[in-house]
């Protein structure tokens, strides 16, 4: 009777922690987390009817029994489908990788688009105006970099990320102009950073409209394997990167 008791006390707290773990674990949303809840509920309540004795443990062996005679009468036929199966499910799994691959972000600045790509984390990006409007970035040679990098100056976000452009693709290029301070800086603070948004931050994370928890975390990680600057990223990025995290996460769980 006793361990009865003890049981019927422990295990509620057991179950409340194995679906909180569940639910850190896999940063589930809110409506899963309410799915995660009934279920956890539903068995917990199952498991103390049968421990009161007020549910006969005959009537879920019978179902079980039923579904496992069916699941052997359907094994052959399972195996025969399996090579099948497996081939489907390399298709999808190589599709889903080439898609990851080519997935990017995207950063817009007065005087760039910049996109950043998931799967290699190369940089590139258009340029928006100015004397070398309608260009590509990776068209561009190192003096004609310096020249777009002095019409930049004049908005701060647009020559942070041509900075973090040139340190990635052309190591070196601060020493090749007289204005060596300047450029080590953020440029000339003339106009503030843009400030972070919704439709920013889904297109910095590479996300739609409606992505969830799980997929904002994701792709915040994957961007940072890739622009962290202890991995050859910048400081600009990966600070983007976070804005953008944070006030998703922040908007979710609200």
């Amino acid at each position: 009777m006793i361990v009865r008791l003890l049981l019927l006390i422990v295990l509620p707290i057991l179950a409340w922690y194995a679906a909180r773990s569940i639910s850190q674990k896999y940063s589930l949303t809110a409506r899963q987390n309410r799915y995660l809840f009934l279920t956890t509920a539903a068995l917990l309540l199952i498991v103390l009817l049968i421990m009161l004795g007020r549910l006969p443990v005959q009537w879920l062996l019978a179902p079980l029994g039923a579904a496992g005679a069916f699941l052997l009468r359907m094994l052959p036929a399972a195996l025969r489908l399996l090579p099948f199966w497996q081939m489907l499910g390399s298709r999808i799994s190589t599709a889903s990788a080439s898609a990851s691959q080519n997935q990017t972000s995207t950063l817009r600045t007065e005087y760039l688009e910049m996109e950043l790509v998931h799967g290699s984390g190369e940089l590139d990006g258009n340029i928006l105006c100015g004397e070398f409007a309608g260009c590509r970035l990776s068209s561009l040679g190192r003096e004609e970099l310096l020249r777009l990098h002095a019409e930049c100056r004049v908005d701060v976000d647009s020559c942070q990320v041509l900075e973090a452009y040139l340190d990635r693709n052309h190591s070196g290029w601060r020493s090749d102009t007289q204005s060596n301070e300047e450029n080590a800086g953020s440029g000339a603070n003339v106009n503030a950073e843009i400030t972070m948004n919704r439709q920013l931050a889904f297109e910095i994370l590479g996300l739609n409209e409606g992505a969830n928890r799980k997929d904002i975390i994701h792709a915040h990680r994957k961007l940072m394997q890739k622009f962290h600057p202890d991995r050859g990223g910048s400081d600009y990025f990966s600070k983007k990167i976070n804005a953008a995290k944070d006030l998703l996460l922040h908007s979710e769980s609200r």
